[in-house]
């Protein structure tokens, strides 16, 4: 009885599953798309799952109708349909039919996402932002821009946005599921596709998105998260402007702060930029910009912003992200050049 109990659980815990799947943020959520790739993919699954229903109920129905008009009332041996041409071509005929309602959608919305020969063009204007992956942070650069930044991704809406993809250390994955996805990010090759951000949809999620990694990448592959802010053209171009604008690090300007800045000079410079400018070599570049670290909205892509959770990521970032490359960098500073430098990094903002 015990045992029959717990077998009555799976019925509960699936119905359970089945509806919790369901669930979800719109800025995370594939079931909630918020542009056009992301609305594509979202109408196929709905077209795939339509076809399996069907053909699911389909078969139940013939089967229930099986057992129950033609179950065996005597010893009489039935007619035999083997090699009956009819119904050889039938359900032959019938799953092509499906595969192709299937097939030529898919294959006709693949070409379409994987176009992306606009941004190959000499004098194009096209969004274009080169992703490059790392253990465990993002980095996000616009080459015609020449800005870089790092763990927070800022794009315009109702346009295309496209993405070179690759990696600096092992292979990950880009994924922004509301938006549409994912795409390997790897080191001996360049992944392109582009995306566009519905302006509507944007608003109704705060204009705010969350990206991952959906490849696993090491202990800490489930923390490498970061955000997506969607603005309007003209919100965006006065973003690019700010940032362009910041040609030297920003001083301090309190006792404080400048001493953090000392420290950040000290310990920090070799690995965090503070400046946007695309001059420090790709491979030089060991850790998220920071040109900008004081208007973001999370702290290692995954904490909320405020100075408690800062000072425990510089002082113990293990405990945080596991097997990230900062680790054991700042463990002797005192509580005091730990409220100066966080004092420092908090001022660094374009806005």
């Amino acid at each position: 009885m015990k045992r029959l109990t717990k077998w009555r659980l799976i019925p509960l815990l699936s119905v359970l599953a089945l509806v919790l799947s369901g669930c979800g943020e719109p800025f995370i959520s594939t079931l909630q798309p918020a542009g056009e790739v992301a609305e594509k993919q979202y109408n196929l699954m709905l077209l795939s799952t339509a076809i399996m229903v069907g053909v699911i109920v389909v078969v139940v129905l013939i089967f229930l109708l099986v057992i129950l008009k033609f179950r065996r009332k005597d010893d009489r041996i039935p007619k035999q349909v083997e090699g009956n041409h009819k119904l050889e071509i039938i359900w032959t005929t019938i799953p092509i039919i499906l595969l192709l309602i299937l097939a030529v959608p898919t294959v006709a919305a693949t070409f379409n996402l994987g176009d992306v020969d606009e941004m190959d063009k000499k004098d194009s204007d096209a969004l274009v932002v080169n992703v490059r992956a790392n253990l465990y942070w993002w980095e996000f650069e616009y080459p015609n821009e020449k800005i870089v930044t790092g763990q927070e991704l800022v794009v315009p809406t109702d346009e295309k946005v496209y993405f070179n993809l690759k990696a600096s250390d092992v292979k990950h994955a880009f994924w922004i599921p509301a938006a549409g996805g994912k795409m390997d990010t790897n080191t001996d090759n360049v992944n392109k596709f582009w995306l566009e951000f519905d302006s509507k949809k944007a608003e109704e999620a705060k204009n705010l998105f969350y990206g991952k990694c959906a490849e696993l990448c090491g202990p800490s592959h489930a923390l490498m998260d970061f955000k997506v802010k969607t603005v309007s053209r003209a919100e965006f171009d006065n973003w690019v402007k700010d940032m362009q604008s910041v040609t030297e690090p920003k001083q301090a300007t309190t006792a404080s702060a400048q001493q953090g800045q000392e420290i950040y000079n000290q310990s920090c410079i070799g690995c965090h930029a503070v400046t946007p400018a695309n001059t420090t070599p790709e491979a030089a570049r060991l850790a998220p910009n920071l040109t900008n670290f004081g208007d973001r909205t999370t702290i290692a892509g995954i904490l909320d912003y405020n100075e408690e959770n800062l000072k425990n990521w510089i002082k113990n970032p293990e405990s945080i992200k596991p097997g990230n490359k900062m680790t054991g960098a700042y463990g002797e500073l005192t509580d005091q050049e730990l409220d100066a430098l966080t004092e420092y990094l908090m001022s660094l903002k374009i806005q």
